[in-house]
């Protein structure tokens, strides 16, 4: 039998060096997120909560002796921080835990991160400003109309005076594979949409940048590459898609594409 190339044999036994540690891998981005990575070479550990069995490892990160363990046990290079509430009327109705997950567990995985060498990556989001006035640059101010910003806003604070050398990466309104509907704030004006013996009302005066996980997922793994090579890549930074809509347009965007009706759809002009 003729011997197999050294080089050949190498790829067989390849274990990637490069670790990442994905938070809220379970969710829309993160499902997204730890894909790119895995499939770029990257050895890959995904964390969730309640659907995180048997694909990815449970993490409560609200237990930091929990999140200290994982962290100081598979010594990540670098940690996408996905896991959020992200839902606006739960984030309303339970402030408490929400502050607790979108602030203090963001600001204890940036200690934790801090203390063995690892890349952060912070997922926030655009509704930390008002939305009046987009695209939105790093530098301009943020002004959140809602809890759900504002818990974003205080755990970027909580993050960066946790780590100097994490990124913030803002992006907007997403939309992808979803397991169920409710999971995009895109997909989740379907039915809207699709109950056409209903009038709805349409936001028709925040404009958004919808934008796909899959892109998302690149920009992060291509931040965590660069960072690799130049530590200087740290502080805020904004990605998003190219096509300015408002959710309106976006549910008529939605009934054009599966050819329904929108004449029950109402632009609602604040």
């Amino acid at each position: 039998m003729p011997e197999m190339p050294e080089d050949m044999e190498q790829e067989e036994v390849n274990i990637p060096n490069r670790r990442v540690l994905v938070t809220g891998a379970t969710g829309l981005l993160g499902r997204a997120v730890h894909k790119e990575f895995q499939q770029n070479n990257w050895h890959a550990v995904g964390c969730g909560f309640r659907r995180a069995r048997p694909k990815f490892e449970q993490l409560n990160l609200l237990d930091s002796n929990a999140v200290h363990h994982i962290i100081h046990d598979f010594q990540p290079h670098v940690i996408v921080h996905c896991a959020a509430e992200r839902r606006p009327d739960v984030v309303e109705n339970q402030p408490d835990a929400a502050s607790q997950l979108n602030v203090d567990a963001s600001g204890n995985l940036a200690k934790e991160a801090a203390a063995v060498g690892a890349f952060l990556i912070y997922i926030s989001s655009d509704y930390v400003f008002d939305g009046t006035n987009p695209p939105y640059r790093e530098e301009d101010i943020p002004a959140p109309l809602n809890l759900y910003g504002k818990t974003k806003l205080d755990g970027e604070k909580a993050v960066l005076e946790n780590n100097l050398g994490a990124a913030v990466l803002r992006i907007p309104i997403l939309y992808g594979e979803v397991e169920k509907l409710d999971e995009s704030a895109v997909t989740v004006m379907f039915d809207k949409v699709q109950f056409s013996n209903k009038s709805a009302n349409m936001d028709h005066w925040q404009q958004r940048f919808p934008t796909h996980v899959r892109d998302v997922a690149t920009v992060c793994r291509q931040l965590a590459e660069k960072r690799m090579l130049d530590p200087s890549i740290k502080g805020t930074f904004h990605w998003s898609g190219n096509e300015q809509m408002t959710k309106y347009e976006m549910a008529c965007a939605i009934a054009d594409a599966f050819n329904l009706p929108s004449s029950h759809l109402r632009p609602v002009n604040y």
